[in-house]
């Protein structure tokens, strides 16, 4: 993997990882069009250079996000279904190769998004406030993300919103639950794959983590503007979009899987 190559890569990871269009989907859409080898380091990159992404939530709701011991237990809660994927490592690996999956994921993932607003987006009051069995929900939810294309932030902002938060308090602690979850993530992969950083490793993975924490911060504010006026079905009918190009090109013979 070359620098340009790592760059363009940490850009999309900076624009999608919070955006519920899956930003592993089109990483690895990115890797197929840019016609980058297959390489276990390529598949550990694309994970590590989310450490770069949550430190932008840190830095942008700092303020929020250190606050009662409360909050930090609802997002322990919410990390315990995530137990099951690391048992499901290899097929995992083994789906990031995959852009047939990513395309119907994206399709079916859309679909979901253009009607969200219209089955769950209900005003919270008192009642509907997060909850630590509303918050375990959330994470079982997620679960659905190791799915390649499904979209991790997608995941657990329709599990939020099916427990009755707003779409704006759901997306919010998406982005809250996606520090442990990814920080999990990254140091695994760092932990178990330390073989593959090597001196000429590391400045490519540094440099995909500042490029992808800078975008990320721009896109989170993106984003909630966005969503507060809008709403999800434009990031609905782009997946959906998106999924059948790729089905299309595959069923016309063209070739786009990197594995």
């Amino acid at each position: 993997m070359t620098f340009f190559e790592a760059i363009i890569i940490a850009i999309v990871e900076g624009i999608t990882e919070f955006l519920p269009i899956s930003s592993t989907g089109h990483m690895i859409i990115t890797q197929a069009i840019l016609g980058i080898p297959p390489s276990d380091f390529v598949k550990a990159f694309t994970v590590n250079i989310q450490f770069g992404a949550i430190l932008s939530v840190i830095v942008l709701y700092w303020r929020r996000f250190f606050q009662s011991w409360d909050f930090y237990f609802k997002l322990a809660v919410a990390c315990i279904p995530l137990i099951i994927a690391f048992f499901l490592d290899n097929i995992i690996d083994a789906m990031l190769g995959s852009v047939l999956i990513v395309a119907i994921a994206l399709v079916v993932g859309g679909v979901f998004l253009v009607f969200v607003d219209k089955w769950f987006d209900k005003p919270e009051n008192e009642k509907t406030k997060l909850t630590y069995k509303k918050a375990f929900i959330i994470g079982l939810i997620q679960i659905i993300s190791v799915i390649p294309g499904v979209s991790r932030s997608a995941a657990t902002i329709i599990g939020g919103m099916s427990q009755k938060l707003s779409r704006k308090n759901a997306a919010e602690f998406s982005f809250f639950l996606a520090v442990p979850t990814m920080f999990a993530a990254s140091l695994y992969k760092l932990v178990s794959n330390t073989q593959l950083f090597t001196a000429e490793n590391l400045p490519i993975l540094a440099v995909g983590n500042v490029i992808a924490f800078i975008v990320a911060m721009i896109a989170i504010k993106s984003f909630i503007a966005f969503l507060t006026k809008h709403g999800f079905r434009a990031f609905g009918y782009y997946r959906i979009a998106v999924g059948v190009i790729i089905l299309i090109l595959l069923l016309s013979g063209h070739t786009l899987n990197i594995t």
